[in-house]
């Protein structure tokens, strides 16, 4: 790989007009600490990361149990994340450990996991919807519902509430 200098390269020339911003709190957070926390779906956990609370997008370690069925469920944003361990499929088409999956907005879906469960790092860019048997809207998860769990669980010490949401 050739990393030399080009036109389309950022370099550190000493600008001076563009101040770097200060952040609350540190930018990394040891997620390991974290307890998982049980999720909407049967045999699946979370570990909440961040949140976006404009698009009502989410970021979060997902856990699922093995030979895991998941509920039709959509997407109102894309999903996307790398599978650490195991693995799942949609129907005939499964991603392992190592593998990037990007889910579309819009879609619907029933998720399966193998014999060694999953766990994977996700970023969803817009809520989830889940379904009733009749096909009514049952739940619509998004990054306020996210955070209400895991504050219940006491592991969201680390996101910023924003303020509006009391």
């Amino acid at each position: 790989m050739n990393n030399s200098k080009s036109n389309n390269q950022l370099t550190d020339s000493g600008t001076t007009g563009i101040a770097i911003s200060k952040q609350l709190k540190s930018a990394f957070f040891p997620q390991d600490k974290l307890e998982w926390t049980p999720w909407v779906m049967p045999d699946t956990w979370f570990k909440l990361l961040a949140i976006n609370p404009i698009t009502g997008g989410f970021s979060m370690m997902l856990k699922v149990g093995a030979h895991n069925v998941a509920p039709i469920h959509g997407h109102i944003g894309s999903v996307e994340g790398i599978i650490l361990e195991g693995g799942f499929a949609y129907e005939d088409d499964w991603g392992h450990a190592g593998d990037y999956v990007q889910e579309p907005a819009g879609i619907n879906h029933k998720p399966i996991t193998g014999a060694e469960g999953m766990v994977m790092f996700a970023i969803a860019h817009g809520p989830l919807a889940g379904y009733n048997d009749d096909g009514s809207v049952a739940l619509i998860l998004d990054a306020r519902e996210m955070f209400r769990m895991a504050e219940a669980a006491g592991a969201a010490s680390h996101v910023d509430k924003p303020e509006h949401w009391d």
